[in-house]
């Protein structure tokens, strides 16, 4: 089982704590059992968390033993990390755990130097002194998330739950990470909200599902002008069964997804080529240049060319 170690240091922020424990508390794999094993651990027994104290169970020896570690934020990001922290989650991350930080946890994260050279998150009202206080680190203050595959970070507590569900994804599929998100009553993946676009280091296929033969073809094919018919037709089934099991499994419908793969396919042209607009409107599969500005912003939340001038600082 997946273990994943929550590190409360002392004024944990409270929902930045509870927010990722009862996200992958909600995990559940296909035949019932829990996805992940879920310990909170502190530098020291007791820690205060606003308006009450949380008993840790596990000490920082245990850091060791995650898969994941999750640094929330404290009520005073600047305050120097205890003695310890630094250490152990630098020895993690040499042995390949994961780690992410919620909001202000970026501080928590950059003050062990492993965010140096690389993009980081956090929130917005917090981005300026992130960035004053490691100019080592990226700071997109516009984004809900930041993925650079063993290091995470997010926006504010509630960026953090599209964090953890982009984690279970990855980790499990999107038929698991769809009933946690639906246990948390969010969408699998959220549109709009206070980021302007959420950062991919490359279109995901989700795996595990068992639809995921189907979810990599539209990938593959989503330049094609394809209805729900030849969808359906694709997958042996019919038009109803098919949204019936891609809403169990993903959340959406097999149109939606299609038009978010394609979206998808657009960001990783606009982050990677110089190609124009039109050009990228025709190979991600949109029917004009003028369809493909109109659902990218919708999707995304801001247009192509803000969009590539944030990553390249080339026009669209």
């Amino acid at each position: 089982m997946h273990t994943v170690a929550v590190l409360a240091l002392d004024q944990v922020i409270p929902f930045d704590l509870s927010a990722p424990i009862d996200t992958f508390g909600w995990a559940r794999l296909p035949d019932g059992r829990e996805a992940y094993r879920v310990r909170v651990c502190a530098a020291a027994e007791e820690v205060r968390a606003g308006p009450y104290n949380v008993r840790a169970p596990y000490g920082l020896d245990a850091l060791a033993d995650a898969d994941t570690i999750v640094l929330p934020g404290v009520a005073d990001p600047t305050v120097p990390l205890p003695p310890g922290v630094a250490e152990a989650l630098r020895a993690a991350a040499a042995n390949g755990t994961r780690i992410a930080s919620v909001c202000v946890g970026a501080f928590v994260f950059a003050a062990t130097g492993l965010l140096d050279g690389l993009r980081a998150t956090t929130h917005w009202a917090a981005a300026p002194d992130l960035a004053a206080m490691y100019p080592s680190v990226t700071v997109d203050p516009n984004v809900l998330y930041v993925d650079n595959g063993q290091f995470l970070t997010s926006a504010g507590a509630a960026a953090a739950i599209d964090m953890c569900l982009h984690m279970i994804r990855r980790d499990h599929g999107s038929a698991v990470a769809a009933h946690a998100a639906r246990m948390a009553v969010v969408p699998l993946e959220r549109e709009g909200g206070q980021a302007q676009f959420i950062v991919h280091d490359r279109p995901p296929a989700p795996a595990g599902a068992t639809l995921e033969p189907l979810l990599e073809w539209l990938e593959d094919n989503a330049d094609r002008d394809l209805t729900l018919d030849d969808i359906a037709a694709h997958a042996g089934m019919s038009a109803r069964t098919l949204n019936r099991r891609f809403r169990e499994q993903t959340g959406t419908t097999p149109l939606q997804w299609l038009h978010r793969a394609r979206v998808r396919r657009a960001q990783y042209l606009l982050e990677t080529t110089a190609y124009p607009v039109e050009r990228i409107a025709a190979q991600a599969g949109f029917g004009s240049p003028t369809a493909f500005r109109e659902r990218f912003k919708r999707v995304v939340g801001t247009s192509p060319y803000a969009y590539r001038r944030a990553f390249q600082g080339v026009e669209g």
